[in-house]
């Protein structure tokens, strides 16, 4: 990126960092935020590709999947690179045409893509497939030696989510259980909510502790007790 903007003035280069900073630090905690700042960044460097991409991930973000189309193709367009090919095919999905992300699975373009791009496109083909109610071909599409592998990969926890949950929209409950915790042990950044999902599986029921409708001093006495555990 700072390649790319050293093309522009060094104010308006210092400008459009600023904004592309906060589009990073805001997307996932404040999407709509992120946004605002990439309109300020294209407006300011709508030829610089980073730019472009940055809009891209904000409006997909958003859940502006014709928006987010446009700039990634515009991104795609400056540098040759493959890497946004998923993305583009999800934002297909997004846009209610599961058939075009599925053709965009099977494009050239998917060869070109590194470990961590193919199995993205796995995981937006089975979506796809999903999406058009094969529930069947989704499972045998995430089925892959990512998915056998013992090694965790950044994607592993996903990957096996994605199993899981497909397993589970079949009825193969058991199964599904037994991916869902696989998944929670690769899972070490909190990436998914595979341990919720596994606890609902095993019956397990969380109480809101903000609960109104809790008995009065129940929540002293739960006090109480955890200070007992303390002592």
């Amino acid at each position: 990126m700072r390649q790319e903007l050293q093309s522009l003035p060094k104010t308006l280069a210092e400008d459009v960092a600023r904004n592309l900073v906060m589009v990073a630090r805001l997307l996932d905690e404040d999407p709509e935020a992120a946004y605002g700042y990439s309109r300020v960044a294209l407006r300011l460097a709508s030829r610089v590709a980073a730019v472009r991409e940055a809009a891209g991930f904000a409006a997909y973000a958003n859940q502006k999947y014709g928006e987010a189309l446009a700039e990634f193709r515009a991104a795609r367009r400056m540098t040759g690179s493959v890497e946004l090919w998923p993305v583009m095919a999800d934002c297909e999905r997004g846009l209610g045409r599961p058939e075009k992300a599925l053709d965009m699975a099977g494009a050239p373009e998917v060869h070109k893509l590194d470990k961590a791009g193919q199995v993205e496109m796995r995981l937006v083909a089975a979506g796809a497939r999903r999406d058009m109610g094969q529930l069947d071909a989704a499972i045998v599409t995430l089925q892959s030696p990512e998915l056998a592998s013992n090694s965790v990969q950044p994607w592993t926890a996903r990957l096996r989510y994605a199993y899981a949950d497909a397993l589970l929209a079949a009825g193969r409950e058991r199964e599904a259980r037994e991916w869902f915790a696989k998944a929670v042990e690769s899972d070490r950044d909190g990436s998914t909510d595979a341990s919720d999902r596994l606890a609902e599986l095993d019956g397990v029921e969380f109480m809101d502790a903000l609960d109104e409708s809790e008995p009065e001093g129940a929540g002293e006495s739960s006090r109480s007790a955890e200070d007992g555990e303390k002592d």
